[in-house]
């Protein structure tokens, strides 16, 4: 869903693919103040290499990048009454589309998340405690288990991702920035309903973006930051 004139996003020539479209009119009501009014459509794109629709051509594309290169994912804006369903280039990934419904709650960090390393756990906290804060965390909170409202979901837009082999995004952003700048956008789980796989066995969707940037809708500098197992 892309305002017309908007090229269709490619890595050295080469026709990204779409993964989701998500609507961030519809989120309004719990996003606040986190980005502009208006923002409308984010489009999220991605370089197939891995899929069984991908085109042949690109593994040796693939190859010459990380997987977090800026060049090889892509978030694109389009304001709601402006985007039209714009077809696919050649030798781009065309999947089945799955509707999604948001429903609200809280996004914890998981075990990985950089933002662990701004908690002050105070004097009495040990070397164990400091090298994992959230099972700490846990021990010291005996419902945390239980915590309300607490997502459920391997699909979460605007929340604390999760990265189920430990990477976590640190070092996946540029110039060694410091992960807790950035704010994450989505996470999108591998196989399941949507036909598509990333990497090894599987992998997981993330796109994130520095918090400044998203606040002043430059979604250019949005980048993506997988979980591949």
């Amino acid at each position: 869903m892309l305002e017309p004139g908007t090229p269709w996003p490619t890595c050295e020539g080469f026709p990204l693919s779409l993964l989701a479209v998500l609507d961030t009119d519809a989120l309004a009501p719990w996003l606040g103040d986190l980005l502009p009014a208006q923002t409308g459509l984010l489009n999220f794109f991605y370089l197939d290499s891995d899929s069984e629709q991908c085109d042949p051509a690109v593994y040796e594309l693939a190859l010459k990048f990380d997987t977090s290169d800026p060049q090889v994912g892509r978030v694109i804006a389009a304001r709601s009454a402006h985007a039209v369903e714009t077809n696919p280039p050649v030798r781009s990934s065309v999947f089945t589309p799955v509707a999604w419904a948001a429903s609200p709650g809280f996004a914890f960090p998981d075990t990985w998340d950089p933002a662990w390393r701004t908690l002050d756990l105070g004097p009495e906290a040990d070397d164990r405690a400091r090298a994992m804060p959230d099972l700490y965390i846990e021990e010291l909170l005996t419902d945390w288990s239980e915590r309300p409202g607490a997502l459920d979901s391997e699909d979460i837009a605007f929340g604390r991702p999760e990265f189920p082999t430990g990477s976590s995004p640190v070092g996946a952003f540029p110039r060694a920035e410091d992960p807790n700048d950035y704010h994450h956008l989505l996470q999108l789980s591998g196989y399941g309903p949507y036909g598509w796989g990333l990497g090894g066995d599987d992998g997981w969707m993330h796109w994130s973006i520095p918090t400044e940037a998203l606040q002043a809708g430059d979604f250019s500098r949005a980048i993506a930051t997988p979980d591949i197992w």
